[in-house]
């Protein structure tokens, strides 16, 4: 029997699997706060969901020297990491996401994460929702450079031993979509995240889905 080839469909994390915008609105402006200094408009900060931490303050705030932008990090994860400890991150799943993930594994896809989150943030998000095992690959910022560079995507393919005409990139930012067509794998846009449609269309996305169930259509459409 012909061994069938590994199918690997990659998720960004926030804005795609789960919304966790207002725990990091809040934990941009305490931590620009924190170190004196005036805090971005949420809207600027949620466009910037899926940077890695320092390429996301550089982004919101060019103008900051590297000591600035150090303590801004600094304090953000600090005050991220004392939000998760006292049990107050409100991190919930997108609706149909975790039975969406469940049937894809049960069909044989290989799944995988790439995000701008730590690795001990993604682990905790992943554990919470009692959905760790069902990835093969987690992929974060501690270990590679801010998306759109590829490298989070080309571990993924190493670890899940996935070819690249064999894998899709799922996400909610242009981040997502420049990073997948980069090197050439196919790239699924999702409406409920942090950039628009258009947008989204626009750095590569194949197509743009609203919902749980439009994903899992769109996903066999592309790789049946």
């Amino acid at each position: 029997m012909t061994r069938r080839p590994v199918r690997l469909a990659v998720f960004d994390c926030d804005g795609t699997l789960v919304d966790g915008q207002a725990d990091v609105c809040w934990a941009m402006e305490r931590a620009f706060t924190r170190a004196g200094l005036a805090a971005p408009d949420n809207h600027a900060v949620r466009r910037i969901v899926g940077l890695s931490l320092p390429a996301a303050v550089r982004a919101l705030a060019p103008a900051l020297s590297e000591e600035q932008n150090r303590a801004v990090t600094e304090f953000y994860r600090s005050s991220f990491r004392a939000r998760r400890e006292d049990g107050l991150l409100d991190e919930p799943l997108y609706d149909g996401i975790a039975e969406l993930l469940r049937a894809l594994h049960a069909d044989g896809w290989s799944l995988a994460v790439a995000t701008g989150k730590s690795d001990r943030g993604l682990a905790a998000c992943l554990a919470t929702h009692g959905i760790a095992d069902l990835f093969t690959s987690l992929q974060t910022a501690d270990r590679h450079p801010s998306k759109p560079h590829p490298a989070m995507l080309e571990a993924a393919l190493f670890e899940a031993g996935a070819a690249r005409e064999q894998t899709v990139m799922i996400g909610d930012t242009s981040f997502d979509m420049i990073m997948a067509r980069s090197i050439g794998v196919a790239a699924i846009g999702v409406g409920w995240g942090y950039h628009g449609a258009d947008e989204l269309l626009a750095s590569g996305a194949a197509q743009v889905v609203g919902t749980a169930a439009g994903l899992a259509a769109a996903l066999e459409e592309t790789l049946p």
